[in-house]
């Protein structure tokens, strides 16, 4: 076990708990795209304002899950499910409910930062202004509060008007984070956020994730095992499109309970 012993200090403590009702909470979930299962009998409770990481192999269903939980692979053809996903005590799979409405509560990070081709300030308040906030005093608000909470205000508050295109690839991702929580979600999912990013440009990520769960829930998938030690209270080990084991990441990365999961901790494969 010296090999998982070795890893970083993980953000979870001996007093993290893995929850019987968690803020997310994903119950028998199956997936499909087209006839190919990817998901088989998912369930989880992921706590709210604390960070879960989600590891494994590519190919595993991580990003899959992720992507169902703001409701994205509805426009995929041929794709369904069965179980649920709730959010609060709201399931996101209502008949009723407007997806739109439910990806205002669900924030998106993407792996590769994708702001949009106008001014840093316009990309920020994107999401109010789609939202119908068109009052300057409350964009300027919400434009200020989401970069400092990116850690981004310090570096970009002379320049504003500028393009978000001429910002390094690190201020592009935390700017795609500000634009994330500006109209102030309750989750914050982040895919493989750190991945295109140099080491100086992930460390202030990872700082960030840490001072973004104070407000917000967030989940990571990862395949940077160092980083979901780093970052995450609760790490889901996912392998084959089955969650493997899912507990506090202090134990997962310590002592986790399946010796599947201690072989992908140790890389012995995957």
């Amino acid at each position: 076990m010296s090999a998982i012993t070795s890893l970083p200090q993980t953000a979870g403590s001996v007093e993290a708990m893995k929850p019987e009702k968690g803020y997310i909470s994903v119950k028998d979930f199956d997936f499909w795209y087209g006839t190919h299962q990817t998901l088989f009998k998912v369930n989880m409770e992921m706590p709210e304002k604390q960070v879960t990481a989600f590891i494994g192999p590519s190919g595993c269903g991580k990003s899959t899950l992720l992507r169902n939980i703001k409701r994205m692979n509805d426009l995929v053809d041929g794709q369904h499910h069965q179980g649920d996903i709730t959010i609060g005590n709201d399931t996101i799979y209502h008949p009723h409910l407007e997806v739109t409405s439910l990806r205002k509560r669900v924030g998106m990070v993407f792996q590769k930062s994708n702001p949009f081709p106008k001014s840093i300030y316009e990309n920020v308040v994107y999401g109010l202004r789609v939202a119908g906030v068109n009052d300057r005093a409350t964009l300027d608000a919400a434009c200020e509060h989401a970069l400092r909470s990116s850690a981004l205000w310090e570096e970009v508050k002379d320049r504003l008007s500028a393009s978000a295109l001429g910002l390094s690839g690190g201020q592009q991702q935390r700017l795609c984070i500000a634009r994330a929580i500006a109209v102030k979600p309750e989750v914050l999912l982040m895919d493989e956020p750190c991945s295109a990013l140099d080491p100086i440009a992930t460390g202030k990520i990872e700082e960030l994730i840490l001072e973004l769960k104070k407000e917000f829930t967030v989940v990571i998938v990862t395949h940077n095992m160092q980083q979901a030690a780093r970052v995450s209270d609760l790490t889901a080990f996912f392998y084959l499109g089955k969650l493997i084991e899912f507990d506090t990441t202090l134990k997962i990365f310590t002592n986790p309970s399946l010796k599947q999961t201690e072989d992908y901790i140790t890389g012995r494969f995957g």
